[in-house]
């Protein structure tokens, strides 16, 4: 296991966990949420800003990167840390979601996957051992195994056979990442929404020893019942002492149940992807800063928010500069939506520690539940 890596439960209520991830980058503190730079950027944010929505660690995509500008260049300017300005943990994933849901002509084999990139059409293979390269270039702190997704729905030998093969790729993956102080490896859960696949996928892992694991292959369009009933017993099947992270989830009521069913990390695009496009997350719930009922609101987008927009901009600005197709637009909505997750994170962190996340939950449903403000 990684030297420099370590994870410390402090306080349990239910199967909810608090505690701290500790990377020699700096701690992580738990439940997280993890922005997505996909590119090596929070998308319309500054470094120091997605640090001071209370961000401890992001999340590169190592498919993105290994296309442009490549994993060799960016270990050629100092690492990704350095190429993004941004000095604390980064997560990198194995590159497998998005071949499957980005790439074109992709050709599936034990080897890995051949496939043309979506930028050019340039021909690549991606297999564990360069997966785990690509990650090595970029100096991730927490690397993830290469994995197969398949998308659901499939049928039940489908996703058995994909899981297999990703436990195959599983000990591929800590064969090629070696010993490497200071840095993580996760391993992937597959098995789609079957529990004995899920429980044999865990078995697998657990075997091979990894310093975390991920629930992986879930928000795949499976629905948010079918992933709380499998988030309801597959988070029991790994290792207590070791952090589990659910993959690309999701709106703020998928990160609340989640987190009520044994989950410490958690990424997506949602946030920074909804504010390019005039969407907030705020405690009661969605706004879509286009609606014309907004252009005369003098009142900001959120009343409880301390977030920049909400503390500076008026409702009919954030409308006005929207519809203007003004950069701030996305920068103001990205801010406010990455500090309304980060301040979420913080209120279900707090709430597991005083033993009071139940009265938590139904207050965050309830204020959701009655709406946005109402009109001037």
């Amino acid at each position: 296991m990684a030297s420099g890596f370590g994870f410390t439960l402090h306080a349990t209520d239910g199967a909810a966990r608090t505690g701290v991830i500790h990377t020699t980058r700096g701690e992580i503190r738990t439940p997280a949420f993890m922005p997505v730079g996909t590119a090596a950027t929070v998308k319309a944010m500054l470094p120091d800003s997605v640090r001071a929505t209370g961000a401890d660690i992001l999340l590169g995509n190592t498919y993105h990167l290994m296309l442009r500008p490549t994993a060799e260049r960016i270990a050629r300017l100092g690492g990704l840390h350095r190429f993004m300005n941004w000095e604390r943990p980064i997560l990198t994933d194995s590159g497998g979601f998005q071949v499957m849901s980005l790439a074109s002509l992709r050709k599936l084999t034990e080897e890995g996957v051949r496939f043309s990139s979506h930028i050019d059409g340039s021909k690549h293979m991606l297999t564990p051992e360069r997966s785990m390269e690509i990650q090595k270039l970029l100096g991730s702190d927490i690397v993830m195994c290469f994995d197969e997704c398949p998308a659901l729905p499939a049928t039940e030998d489908e996703v058995a056979k994909s899981m297999r093969l990703s436990m195959r790729w599983a000990q591929r993956s800590r064969d090629a990442f070696g010993d490497r102080p200071g840095h993580a490896l996760f391993g992937i859960m597959q098995g789609g929404v079957t529990r004995e696949l899920r429980e044999e996928s865990a078995k697998a892992l657990t075997a091979i020893g990894f310093d975390g694991y991920a629930v992986g292959g879930l928000a795949v369009g499976e629905g948010q019942e079918a992933m709380f009933d499998v988030l309801n017993y597959a988070p029991g099947f790994l290792p207590q002492d070791k952090p589990r992270y659910l993959m690309g989830v999701g709106k703020p009521d998928d990160i609340v149940g989640a987190v009520e069913r044994g989950i410490d990390m958690m990424d997506c695009v949602l946030p920074s992807r909804s504010g390019r496009t005039g969407q907030a997350w705020t405690h009661r719930g969605q706004v879509n800063i286009k609606n014309a009922r907004h252009q005369d609101d003098p009142r900001p987008l959120d009343e409880s928010c301390g977030c920049p927009a909400c503390r500076n901009y008026s409702r009919a600005y954030l409308h006005h500069v929207n519809r203007a197709q003004e950069i701030i637009a996305s920068m103001l909505l990205t801010w406010h939506n990455l500090h309304y997750y980060q301040e979420l994170m913080q209120g279900l962190r707090d709430a597991i520690a005083g033993g009071r996340l139940s009265a938590f939950v139904a207050e965050f449903h309830a204020k959701r539940a009655e709406g946005d403000i109402e009109p001037l």
